[in-house]
């Protein structure tokens, strides 16, 4: 879920209340908040709180509600697990530490430390070498399965190979990280997508997975295909720029970015915009 700003800076938590409603009602089986799409690294930790405990008192009943809780510093990572158990969050996403490059035996603590911090409850792994330069392969990723309470897998790396070694050899449950992997992971074994363009066009995720989880894979690869060009859009510049552009164009009211981002501009709102409405999702006065 992307983090609503008000016209001062600060968090819209109204906004991020009723964004939490519009994900659920179109299809969504959980949230996660404060993630990269919800600009995680430029939210306070007593922000990330605020959100949390937001989110889970107007949705925590119907859908599950995962924080992201992991950073590079495993102590502060830690921390942060600790103090979001109290607001009531169903689970924890946490990516590989970044920046640092730590070795396998400093990642495998790195997770163990937060898993155990989270006191019992699952710990989704993030994997995003794109991102943060080091790819947990699959005996990584299988060791770190071995611990309880991590459960499953964010896999936001197009090498299918990977994903399927995933499914067959780690234990755990794989979900794709980015949008344009959810079908071809599904395919494999995958349990579905923790997504961007969901915030648009959730229906049709949901519509797409269910078509998928019944059988019909020519029914679920048209809806993929379907997509395409908005998850073109929705990539003309770095996540989560075009897709707050193209909340505020919907009317959602989720605000700008905080410094390093910046808001759309003229031209990438309009290819956001016009992706929309040959969706149909968007209709032009």
């Amino acid at each position: 879920m992307v983090t609503p700003f008000a016209a001062d800076g600060s968090l819209n938590l109204d906004s991020a209340r009723r964004l939490a409603h519009h994900l659920v009602d179109t299809g969504s089986d959980g949230i996660v908040v404060c993630g990269t799409t919800g600009e995680g690294p430029t939210v306070t930790d007593r922000e990330k709180l605020d959100l949390f405990e937001a989110v889970v008192t107007e949705v925590g009943a119907s859908a599950t509600v995962i924080a992201n809780t992991g950073t590079y510093d495993t102590h502060h990572s830690v921390a942060l697990t600790r103090s979001a158990l109290a607001t009531g969050v169903d689970g924890f996403l946490v990516v590989t530490p970044y920046y640092s490059k730590p070795p396998r035996p400093g990642i495998v603590a790195h997770f163990q430390a937060i898993a155990e911090a989270a006191d019992g409850r699952p710990v989704i792994v993030y994997n995003i070498p794109q991102r943060v330069v080091v790819n947990l392969e699959p005996d990584v990723l299988a060791e770190l399965g071995e611990i309880p309470n991590v459960v499953a897998v964010k896999q936001a790396t197009a090498d299918l190979d990977q994903a399927r070694r995933v499914v067959e050899d780690t234990g755990l449950v794989l979900y794709a990280g980015n949008d344009d992997l959810v079908m071809p992971f599904l395919e494999l074994g995958g349990a579905g997508g923790i997504c961007v363009a969901s915030h648009v066009a959730g229906r049709q995720y949901r519509h797409m997975i269910d078509l998928a989880q019944q059988g019909d894979v020519a029914g679920a690869r048209a809806i993929d295909e379907s997509l395409r060009g908005l998850l073109a859009a929705l990539a003309v510049t770095t996540n989560p720029i075009p897709v707050k552009a193209a909340l505020n164009l919907l009317g959602h009211d989720v605000g700008g970015l905080r410094l390093p981002l910046v808001q759309a501009d003229a031209g990438q709102t309009e290819v956001v915009a016009a992706a929309l409405e040959a969706s149909g999702i968007l209709a032009r006065a």
